[in-house]
């Protein structure tokens, strides 16, 4: 799981220039940097208990180095999960060489806009890519991928990437709300779409012959069997 600091960095849009010379300004604040660590180990902590903080200290020492510093501020405070650091040339590498070494990756706004992407193709393309972009109250859920519009109408878009975002936006009302049937319903929809994965019940962009209704279908099924 990528968690990307997503209000700062390069994407702050502070650019001036012309033909000849442009210049962006990279913005890294310790309480940004701070609220995306502590996000990222409390989801380590339901997961694997490992986080590791992508940067690149070596060349952006005051903006990557204020990012890092503040991530092994709040690690001292999650004793119960490990916790390293890697240059984002390294875990390029890594992310497709040695994948499962991976749990909870922790970085700023581009890295994670590049590295998320990465990820995705490495666990089967942007169709089973779920994102979410979570506030302090309010939080937008929606698939990693664009509208697609070169195969728009035809009934062969997958949809689960879609499913899988309902999954973390009603695991996220469960949370917030205190909502029990939300968190229920969060698990059994993950179950659903993990079920069909497993026994290829998918679009032919993963590898087998369902259209975008029959897939939708195929989880309903499964989902129905658990939530009534």
């Amino acid at each position: 799981m990528i968690v990307r600091e997503n209000t700062e960095d390069l994407y702050s849009g502070l650019e001036s220039g012309d033909n000849d010379r442009a210049t962006a300004i990279r913005v890294i604040s310790r309480r940004a940097s701070e609220r995306i660590a502590k996000c990222a180990f409390d989801l380590a902590r339901e997961r694997r208990k490992t986080v590791t903080a992508i940067h690149k200290v070596n060349v952006m020492k005051k903006t990557d180095g204020l990012f890092l510093s503040a991530c092994k501020e709040v690690a001292s405070q999650y004793p119960d999960v490990g916790f390293s650091d890697m240059l984002v040339d390294a875990a390029a590498m890594n992310l497709i060489r040695n994948p499962q070494e991976f749990d909870v990756l922790v970085t700023t706004n581009m890295f994670g806009d590049i590295l998320s992407d990465e990820a995705a193709q490495v666990a089967g393309g942007l169709g089973i890519a779920a994102s979410a972009n979570i506030g302090d109250s309010f939080a937008i859920f929606e698939p990693v991928h664009g509208c697609a519009p070169d195969i728009a109408g035809t009934n062969t878009a997958n949809p689960t990437s879609l499913l899988l975002s309902a999954v973390m936006m009603l695991d996220w009302l469960g949370r917030q709300r205190h909502d029990g049937r939300a968190t229920q319903a969060s698990r059994a929809l993950y179950s659903a779409v993990d079920a069909c994965l497993a026994n290829r019940e998918v679009t032919r962009d993963l590898g087998g012959s369902l259209d975008t209704l029959e897939m939708g279908r195929a989880v309903t099924k499964r989902f129905s069997k658990v939530i009534t």
